[in-house]
């Protein structure tokens, strides 16, 4: 501090100095701890109380800690959180870390650190930086998906899924144990229809694990050699790399663990009507589960038929061949010896042999991924004959059988009826290998007739002996045919998916052990609950076997499968001590954050996840007073995160949640009531003549002539918007702004910057803009020069009453409605009203202390100490809202405008309840209206009290 400033000015030094004290106080006195109303931490504070729960998505403990982009959505949920506890409500807000993943296994890999060692520390180091920021966290509550208490109860949740198969006929899940009993009565009937008793002891736990809602089985997956493990398709990107890394991924057929979201696919798809969410989100998931109406169709073939799903079955008089995925199981048995005659030469690649052409296509397949062979151009997608026919089963023609990479095995059945004329896919297919196409839609008026139509209309060249379908509109025409093709047993209408069953394994070290072992016999078991958790074995080696990244034919191999001591394990499962062999697989680090919201609110809960009463009180349907909307399926109250999450996390979640749900363990069956979805910060990031990043924080800007313009090192660079990261050198940490402004001032220029659903741009230089706000607060609450109070008894001004009354009310709409940076405007506005009258006498007490709770949620820190500092002794945090004197809303005059033949003539004051034949009296009255209206006659007058008058002459 220079000898110039004051001894008691608001500085960043002060703003550091009260804001540690505060924090300190707060994590003393446990200020923000929600009571529960049972269990360890029951409270019968809770008792009668309003709750709210709000929630972030769970944060990753990256070892680059925080920028600033990242506390966007945790200071608003804290600003809501705690503007609600101001309204009494009973809040509960916490957070925690997704701490299982990827980032910290591979430095692992490269050091010889222990994960657990590197994942730590970096919690630590975000716990600092929250910690600074002034988060009201519950701090009882976190928790950390790495801990053994925690995924104790990830393993146990996990085998209530496995222990579990979904009943179409109830529409829900229920324990296996129930399955038994179906399949004992014949409620259920088995398989092959055979008697549950005439079934040996493999064909019933064939039966069994055959429905269970997780289970293992040999798939096609993405296999990324150079991670050592197989990846999701939504972690694969659309060039055939992996989204962490950018590893080659190959497709390969192996065991692997999966979760029957499926069966789930329509509830997921229909409760989005219940749920509080963004249009656009339930929109990208009602695509992603791509629930479609359409008819399920068998093309015979010599060695059987081939079933296509279609949503156009008006189309199939349009279907001149068909193409399977490579990796089909009838491409092996349709395959003839030779190629038969007439065979086209563009159709074969110039293989001698069927055999040959679909072993050389299949090896190209099997390097990319399905984005990658979905997103080709069209005319690139290549495909081979497999010297099989098929029959149309209602044109009666003969169609080619190809495969192709452009169809998936794990979307429809696996196989298509191509439909040229109707499909621009099919279209460049068929120009490429010289294969027909029938136009069975009438195309509209001016379409390309070199370009396939996608369109509706009526149908033509779609009739035969036995059915026509000529003239018939789309909707129309399906009908017919599916009527026929039931008829004749062809096929049947059906209702298909684009969801695929989620797969649950990973080869990995760094993530959930699988509380599943093997016996000698390869059975799987369940560990029993006494058992858990499974925790993970230290091992010498973290690295998967993998020697080489870009060899398709490796196998992936866990590093948990070398911890022999570990894998090979004498357990008493209820029949004697036996030896059995551990699964050395791990779940995906999804798994942990699948049920997060759950275990914040019983956290200290030893003997179940969750206490039922407390999932009831804080997610139970209805709002925790009672009062729930029709359709509510409960949830948290508030859940903030980020649109890269709209599919996986939320998906996986009300999956996992359901389950529980239809098993009983909880009330609701939504995870998140309301979800938000924030905008980001982004940052400018400067280029040399290279194109290489350089610091940002060390490029000069000149303006010359109205001509900006900016260097480094003496050089010119260019500047450019990007997302702030180590990539772009351009970031800047929470720690630097707490240092140089402080926290308070960092959380109002963060939420001033727009409404917290857009993206808004990082600039350090305009931070002043909140510090001077909170400096001229102090001022009027605070003498610089000796510290003392400058506030007293004294009635204000009604210009400052009224001034005090709006704020009150507007500030009071914009939290609820989550603008904090409107309600940050009308707090400057009325801080600098004080501000002119405060100059000359000293602050109202009440304005003061109003504008001081007000300010709170968003500065809380120099809030406490203001607070404190005017006598009050307990903490702000549960202090009411100020509520605005509803007489002081009511405005004392409004403005009138005066039309005269529809033109603005005059602008009057009057008062706000005037009636409409006193305002025309005053209108006519007015000076400027006669001159308006001269010696014209008044044919017609109009008045809309209080705010217009129209009048007409002529």
């Amino acid at each position: 501090m220079t000898d110039e400033q004051p001894a008691h000015r608001y500085t960043p030094a002060l703003a550091n100095q009260i804001e540690r004290s505060w924090q300190d106080r707060w994590e003393e006195h446990g200020t923000f701890e929600a009571p529960n109303p049972a269990g360890p931490w029951a409270d019968p504070a809770a008792d009668g109380r309003e709750k709210l729960m709000v929630q972030d998505m769970f944060s990753y403990p990256s070892g680059a800690g925080l920028h600033v982009g990242h506390p966007l959505p945790y200071i608003a949920t804290d600003v809501y959180a705690r503007f609600q506890r101001t309204t009494g409500k009973n809040v509960l807000f916490t957070q925690g870390f997704d701490a299982f993943g990827l980032p910290a296994e591979q430095y692992a890999v490269k050091t010889g650190q222990h994960p657990r060692k590197t994942t730590e520390d970096n919690i630590m180091v975000f716990k600092r930086q929250l910690r600074q920021l002034g988060l009201s966290y519950d701090q009882r509550r976190r928790v950390a998906t790495i801990d053994p208490e925690y995924y104790r109860w990830t393993q146990w949740i996990f085998l209530q899924i496995y222990n579990a198969w979904y009943d179409e006929r109830a529409g829900r899940a229920r324990p296996v144990a129930e399955l038994v009993a179906a399949f004992e009565s014949g409620e259920v009937p088995t398989a092959d229809g055979r008697d549950w008793a005439d079934l040996t002891g493999a064909e019933r736990r064939e039966e069994i694990d055959g429905r269970r809602l997780a289970y293992k089985r040999e798939v096609p997956v993405n296999w990324a050699p150079g991670l050592g493990t197989v990846v999701a398709n939504e972690e694969v990107t659309n060039e055939g790399l992996t989204e962490r890394g950018d590893m080659p991924v190959f497709r390969r057929n192996l065991s692997q663990w999966m979760m029957r979201i499926t069966a789930y696919a329509d509830r997921l798809a229909d409760d989005l009507d219940h749920v509080e969410w963004p249009e656009s989100i339930k929109l990208m998931q009602r695509n992603w589960i791509g629930r479609s109406h359409g008819a399920a169709i068998k093309f015979p073939t010599e060695m059987g038929a081939i079933e296509v799903f279609t949503t156009r079955p008006d189309t199939i008089f349009g279907a001149t061949f068909m193409v399977l995925a490579p990796e089909h199981p009838l491409v092996d048995s349709l395959m003839p010896a030779a190629w038969p005659e007439g065979t086209k030469d563009s159709w074969i690649n110039g293989a001698a042999t069927p055999a040959e052409a679909v072993a050389a296509y299949r090896i190209v397949a099997s390097r990319k991924s399905d984005r990658e062979r979905q997103a080709e151009d069209a005319k690139a997608k290549t495909g081979v004959f497999t010297g099989a026919f098929a029959t149309n089963p209602v044109s009666g023609e003969r169609v080619p059988v190809f495969i192709a990479d452009y169809v998936l095995m794990g979307y429809g059945t696996g196989a298509i009826m191509a439909v040229p004329a109707e499909d621009p896919r099919d279209w460049d297919f068929a120009k490429k290998y010289d294969l027909p196409y029938v136009r069975t839609v009438q195309p509209s008026e001016g379409h390309d007739e070199d370009a396939a139509f996608t369109g509706h209309g009526p149908m033509i060249n779609s009739s035969n002996d036995r059915i026509s379908l000529n003239g018939r509109e789309t909707e129309d025409a399906k009908q017919v045919v599916i009527a026929f093709l039931e008829e004749h047993g062809a096929g049947r209408g059906t209702i298909t998916y684009k969801l695929r069953d989620w797969l649950f394994s990973r080869q990995r070290y760094w993530g959930e052990p699988f509380p599943i072992v093997y016996d000698e016999e390869g059975v799987a078991h369940s560990v029993p609950d006494s058992m858990l958790p499974v925790e993970l074995p230290e091992v010498a080696d973290y690295s998967p076997k993998t020697y080489d990244p870009q060899d398709a034919d490796s196998m992936p191999e866990s590093p948990l499968s070398r911890a022999e001591e570990w894998v090979n394990v004498e357990l008493d499962l209820g029949d004697g001590p036996k030896q059995y062999r551990r699964e050395t697989d791990t779940m995906p680090n999804w798994a942990g954050s699948c049920w997060y919201e759950l275990r914040y609110t019983d956290p200290g809960n030893q003997d179940a996840f969750v206490d039922p009463e407390v999932e009831r009180y804080w997610m139970g349907p209805g709002r925790g007073d009672g009062e729930g909307k029709a359709g509510d399926l409960g949830g948290v109250d508030l859940y903030i995160g980020g649109a890269e999450h709209a599919v996986l996390h939320l998906l996986y979640s009300r999956f996992w949640h359901k389950v529980l749900h239809d098993l009983g363990h909880i009330s609701s069956d939504e995870p998140f009531r309301r979800l938000f979805i924030h905008g980001y910060i982004q940052a400018y990031a400067y280029r040399d003549h290279r194109g290489q990043p350089v610091p940002a924080a060390e490029v000069e800007e000149r303006t010359v002539d109205g001509v900006t313009s900016y260097s480094w090192n003496g050089g010119a660079v260019t500047r450019e918007y990007g997302k702030m990261g180590k990539s772009l050198k351009n970031v800047v940490t929470p720690d630097e702004m707490c240092e140089l402004y402080g926290a308070d001032t960092f959380r109002i220029y963060e939420m001033s910057g727009g409404p917290l659903d857009q993206s808004r741009a990082w600039e350090t230089r305009a931070v002043v803009g909140a510090q001077r706000f909170l400096q001229r607060l102090w001022r009027n609450v605070i003498d610089e020069e000796s510290g003392a109070l400058r506030v007293s008894d004294t009635r204000p001004s009604r210009e400052l009453s009224r001034a005090l009354a709006k704020t009150i009310d507007g500030v009071s709409k914009d939290y609820h409605a989550l603008q904090f940076n409107t309600a940050i405007a009308k707090l400057i506005e009325l801080n600098n009203v004080l501000t002119k009258e405060a100059a000359e006498a000293s602050t109202p007490r009440p304005v003061a202390e109003a504008l001081v709770l007000m300010t709170a949620p968003l500065a809380p820190h120099i809030a406490e100490e203001l607070w404190s500092r005017l006598g009050h002794e307990a903490s702000l945090t549960h202090e009411p809202f100020p509520v605005a004197d509803e007489a002081l809303l009511v405005e004392e005059t409004v403005t009138c405008v005066v039309q005269v033949q529809g033109k603005v003539r005059d602008r009057l004051q009057v008062p706000p309840g005037i009636s409409d034949s006193d305002l025309e009296t005053l209108a006519r009255e007015s000076e400027k209206i006669r001159a308006a209206v001269g010696d014209k006659q008044i044919r017609k007058v109009i008045v809309r009290a209080p705010k217009l008058v129209n009048i007409v002459a002529g």
